[in-house]
């Protein structure tokens, strides 16, 4: 059995555990995989409403070499925590790939919460170790910054010197300790 399959069973489980605890509907309908027309669509509406919000987005993306957007990303837990999203990976505005991101977290947590992402590769090294044979863990491998507000504010494009730059937005729910180290990316094949 492969690790993404290992991986994304352990994340159903969290998830599906958490539902349980905190409201089977909801968290079982963002369980369900995303079919590739909703997965662009989505992904595009997500990553115009950043740059809208976020002019330091926009000024990234332009200069980006592709964006991986996870327009929803649920994240569940009690003790044991998950998160799971589709996103699509844009090159050129257009979209060529898409993705799955899938993490476990352990600790003092209880809730529930979605958000998005969007991952801006700034050079094809950074793209090329996206398709790495056994997916793209965040943390290991080319750098990645997180951008928060006040960093946003401060970067030019002229000091942009990382492989990877992320921006996380939407969050909604109730649940502590939100980030994407150690999250797992990996291609998908949606219908």
């Amino acid at each position: 059995m492969s690790l993404h399959v290992l991986s994304r069973r352990r994340v159903c489980a969290a998830l599906a555990a958490a539902a349980v605890a905190f409201g089977p509907a909801a968290l079982a309908a963002d369980m369900a995989k995303n079919s590739a027309a909703t997965l662009n669509s989505d992904g595009q509406k997500a990553l115009n409403s950043l740059y809208a919000k976020v002019p330091a987005a926009k000024a990234i993306g332009g200069k980006a070499a592709a964006v991986l957007v996870f327009p929803k990303v649920t994240k569940a837990g009690f003790g044991i925590g998950g998160q799971y999203g589709e996103g699509v990976l844009l090159k050129g505005g257009k979209p060529v790939a898409h993705y799955s991101t899938a993490g476990l977290s352990t600790g003092l947590q209880a809730g529930a919460q979605t958000y998005g992402y969007a991952m801006f590769f700034m050079n094809d090294a950074a793209i090329g170790a996206l398709n790495r044979a056994e997916g793209f863990e965040v943390g290991v491998g080319p750098s990645v910054v997180v951008m928060d507000e006040g960093m946003a504010k401060s970067t030019t494009t002229t000091t942009l010197d990382k492989d990877v730059y992320a921006f996380i937005f939407g969050q909604k729910g109730l649940m502590a300790g939100l980030g994407i180290q150690g999250n797992k990316i990996t291609k998908i094949n949606p219908k």
